[in-house]
């Protein structure tokens, strides 16, 4: 059990921190400025995290096998970050934005999922769904 809530602990642990130290970035630096640090950060402790992580293939070995995606998720963790940072600066609230961002993120990932993974759709996450979306409309009233 504790495998399989330990992630989303570990994801909602870290969106808080992330949200709160996105929010709380001083206004007067270059956004860059602040993620050439933050991606500093995230290189140290990767590449310690790489070679203490226990795994089939070692973190060495496993540079060859990667593909497009890494460079992907590079691009799209920027936009994220840079996306992030620009709407808390132009002022949204912290609860607000990033709770619209995820709704509208879950909406958009719904057809992605059931179209290219294949994944389930049930007539009780048809109704979360539009669930969300009134909630959506509700909350930007």
């Amino acid at each position: 059990m504790l495998e399989y809530i330990f992630p989303i602990v570990l994801i909602v642990l870290s969106n808080v921190v992330y949200n709160l130290a996105q929010k709380t970035t001083p206004q007067n630096v270059n956004p860059f400025s602040a993620l050439l640090i933050t991606y500093t950060t995230a290189v140290l402790l990767t590449v310690a995290a790489g070679f203490i992580y226990k795994s089939d293939k070692g973190f060495l070995e496993s540079f060859s096998k990667l593909n497009w995606t890494s460079f992907a998720l590079g691009i799209a963790i920027v936009g994220l970050e840079v996306g992030y940072l620009i709407a808390y600066r132009v002022g949204w609230d912290i609860g607000l934005g990033s709770l619209v961002a995820n709704i509208i993120l879950a909406v958009i990932l719904i057809p992605i999922g059931i179209l290219f993974f294949q994944e389930g759709f049930s007539l009780y996450k048809l109704l979360g769904a539009f669930l969300c979306i009134a909630g959506l409309i509700l909350i930007n009233i």
